[in-house]
């Protein structure tokens, strides 16, 4: 077949995908007013990462690698979402931020994006329901737990509905050539993220640090010879260039970040819950509140503490636990815990 014959033949099939996407849109749309006439949520991360583990085996042995049919499908569920509610989702702003591109990676690019100067802040547009969802970090691979996140589930009546674990690469972003760089600006942290990297390439530079990615993003796009350092969607929205890739010292460096809603996620099969607790300020107490999880082996991921800022000396223990609240042996194990705590509070229940 010659160039022409191919291109027309592209043609078709794209006609014939928008027939289809359109037909998928009218399904959608009545789908919508069923949720909303039994009053469902209408994002469903349970279905959702059923449906694209279903997309991806039938797309075994062809072309399109994994990722690419979830990065086509997250557009095309986020159109679905935008046309079954106008749907909005508070993040940690600004525009450009990781939070904002692990919000973009969950909502897709569809949907109204709300971007809030605080944790704080993305807590209270969820909760006075000004925003449907929340999209909030909550811990680093490198790094650790984001404190202010768990600080703020102790009186928040929210509940955590999903995850998105976001891979962290820093690029080096400018409007110049890379030789022509004379300031390098982003956050501290992500200044910190790629040391090495920059005393090896950008020794004779001392990076001036921003109160975010976005902002050392705007001076970037105007001042000459400025680069900025931080993800690919800073390139996108600011009109930078990305002179270099993966620059971060850590190639395995992770963020997981907490979707938050007023209600918790349905069971999928695959689920991880997150229970807060404190315990009774004696000898042993810890050690008998977690001893049932022992006896029935549920795993358990992660232990973290805070101050309860409440008393002196008294702490909150965030536990991540492996199964669904829901689940009859998992809700047997909660009520044990509730026997040697002074506090309990199930966060949430979502795919792990």
């Amino acid at each position: 077949m010659s160039l022409e014959e191919h291109r027309i033949k592209i043609d078709a099939i794209d006609t014939d995908i928008i027939r289809l996407l359109n037909e998928r849109a009218d399904v959608v749309h009545e789908i919508g007013v069923i949720k909303k006439r039994e009053g469902l949520e209408i994002y469903a991360p349970e279905r959702e990462e059923k449906l694209l583990r279903s997309l991806i085996l039938k797309g075994e042995g062809g072309r399109l690698p994994e990722e690419s049919i979830r990065a086509i499908y997250r557009e095309i569920m986020s159109a679905a979402l935008a046309l079954e509610e106008d749907l909005k989702i508070a993040y940690l702003g600004p525009a450009g931020t990781w939070t904002h591109q692990a919000a973009i990676g969950k909502f897709g690019h569809s949907v109204k994006y709300l971007p809030q100067p605080s944790f704080g802040d993305v807590f209270e547009q969820v909760e006075r329901r000004i925003a449907d969802y929340g999209v909030v970090p909550i811990e680093n691979s490198t790094e650790g737990a984001v404190t202010h996140t768990l600080d703020l589930f102790a009186d928040s009546p929210l509940k955590i509905y999903g995850q998105v674990m976001m891979p962290i690469e820093n690029n080096l972003m400018a409007n110049c050539p890379r030789e022509e760089i004379r300031q390098i600006y982003s956050h501290p942290q992500i200044i910190a993220q790629c040391r090495g990297w920059l005393s090896r390439h950008f020794r004779e530079i001392q990076p001036i640090e921003k109160s975010s990615s976005a902002a050392a993003a705007e001076i970037a796009a105007k001042e000459p010879g400025a680069a900025v350092l931080g993800g690919s969607l800073l390139a996108e929205l600011y009109g930078l260039t990305t002179l270099e890739t993966s620059i971060q010292d850590i190639a395995n460096n992770t963020t997981r970040f907490l979707v938050i809603s007023h209600k918790t996620c349905p069971p999928t099969g695959k689920d991880r819950t997150s229970v807060m607790f404190s315990v009774r300020d004696e000898p042993g107490s810890l050690h008998r509140a977690l001893e049932p999880f022992e006896k029935l082996s549920i795993n358990m991921s992660k232990i973290e503490s805070r101050p309860s800022k409440r008393r002196a000396w008294e702490y909150y223990f965030f536990v991540d636990i492996a199964g669904h609240c829901e689940d009859p042996e998992l809700a047997a194990v909660i009520k044990q815990l509730e026997k040697h705590c002074s506090f309990v509070k199930v966060l949430g229940s979502y795919p792990a």
